[in-house]
């Protein structure tokens, strides 16, 4: 149990991401992973710095982490996309990302950030395809008047998942340069995942 008086809570941006597929392209790429998996790191802790963003955990290959602003999140997250993209990858074996952004307050504890948002951040992220960002309401909203002109949101209507209550109305943000047609979102929502089997979980949240 962590004392009131040790936590302190802030706003931030979140972000999760993660590669799509993984298991099957270590299958393949073999030893060459290794590779995949540097330049997958050195591309999202380039766009970090680049855009004050802050670290928080990674697990194999997921990362989580936080900025001030959601201007600044949207720009390290695009800069991330756009570089996968234009990478020369082992094999020529694609490397595609997904990307989940939320707005929120979370607690700074001495066993670190805790808090409904930072769950409800990594479910949202959890439900994207590779090489898409998706958006919870709270970020786009703050950003849908404020987006440079090589960027829009489009809204991907409302979206049941695990773990939370209320349905979440998700955006996708689109890019000049990068992919916009996806799948549906896999949400419980998604008829071809209406099973008994658990929806997909973060790295972080399981």
């Amino acid at each position: 149990q962590v004392d009131s008086a040790s936590s302190a809570a802030q706003t931030l941006t979140f972000l999760f991401t993660d590669i799509e597929g993984s298991t099957a392209m270590l299958r393949r790429l073999g030893g060459s992973y290794a590779e995949v998996l540097a330049g997958h790191h050195e591309i999202i802790r380039s766009a970090l710095a680049a855009h004050h963003g802050r670290e928080v955990d990674t697990q194999g290959d997921a990362f989580f982490a936080v900025f001030d602003a959601p201007s600044a999140c949207v720009a390290a997250a695009v800069q991330m996309q756009r570089a996968f993209a234009a990478r020369r990858w082992p094999a020529d074996y694609p490397v595609r990302v997904r990307m989940g952004i939320h707005f929120g307050e979370v607690a700074q504890t001495a066993v670190g950030l805790v808090g409904l948002e930072v769950h409800r951040a990594a479910r949202i992220a959890a439900v994207a395809h590779g090489g898409q960002i998706v958006l919870s309401a709270a970020a786009g909203a703050l950003l849908a008047n404020s987006l440079p002109p090589d960027l829009s949101v489009r809204d991907l209507g409302l979206h049941r998942l695990k773990d939370l209550g209320s349905p979440e109305r998700i955006f996708q943000l689109d890019a000049d340069g990068l992919p916009t047609a996806f799948p549906p979102l896999t949400s419980l929502d998604n008829p071809k995942l209406r099973n008994n089997l658990p929806a997909q979980a973060s790295s972080f949240i399981g």
